[in-house]
């Protein structure tokens, strides 16, 4: 019998492994299946990322499928949609996903050491201002940070709510069904059995169990 199938998606000079608490409570909390697509974060351009998981879905057979991306796997997310518009997930939630532009890139990538750290997926989608908008069929749930404590701090002040690496303000794309502020930082998140309810919840009714 086939099951859901939820396709978590890492951030910057990630692996997926980072995913591994995360992925086990949402299997449990859904019965449902778990994939991590993992790419090439620095070193391969987006196009050739979107690609590639499209590839990564193509083997999949789910009665139904989502999608959780975290940080940069926000965009490639978008970015796949944008490029694939065939294919039709359920829901899909974003975490830290600086949707809407990113100060920390933008200052990173005119220091020369940094911007070349950061890799190609980056310098496409965040070095310059870039208007998003959600327009896509599946609902989109967003959950943000407000614990500052990450490595955005080094190139970027914060004079707002932050998770450390990305604002909350630069989380809030437009056309999203729903946005959720909880107190943890950009890795913590990925840490936290708060936000793997509000995951479970978006994905299984579409709506966050609680609000900011």
């Amino acid at each position: 019998m086939q099951r859901d199938a939820v396709v978590f998606v890492h951030g910057l000079w990630l692996t997926g492994w980072e995913f591994v608490l995360l992925t086990r409570r949402i299997a449990r909390a859904l019965a449902c299946d778990v994939h991590v697509f993992r790419y090439a974060s620095v070193s391969s351009p987006m196009g050739s990322v979107a690609d590639e998981l499209h590839a990564f879905v193509r083997r999949l057979a789910p009665s139904q499928l989502h999608f959780v991306g975290h940080s940069l796997g926000g965009l490639v997310i978008y970015r796949f949609l944008e490029r694939f518009p065939a294919v039709a997930p359920a829901r899909v939630v974003f975490m830290g996903s600086p949707a809407v532009g990113s100060r920390a890139a933008r200052s990173a990538s005119r220091m020369g050491w940094a911007a070349a750290l950061m890799g190609r997926c980056i310098a496409e989608e965040l070095a310059t201002e870039r208007r998003r908008e959600w327009t896509f069929a599946p609902p989109l749930g967003v959950i943000a940070g407000s614990r500052a404590a990450g490595l955005g701090r080094l190139f970027a002040r914060f004079d707002e709510p932050s998770d450390g690496t990305v604002a909350v303000s630069e989380t809030r794309i437009p056309g999203a069904s729903a946005h959720i502020t909880l107190p943890v930082s950009h890795m913590g998140m990925l840490l936290s059995a708060r936000v793997a309810r509000e995951i479970a919840s978006f994905l299984s009714q579409g709506h966050f169990s609680s609000r900011s």
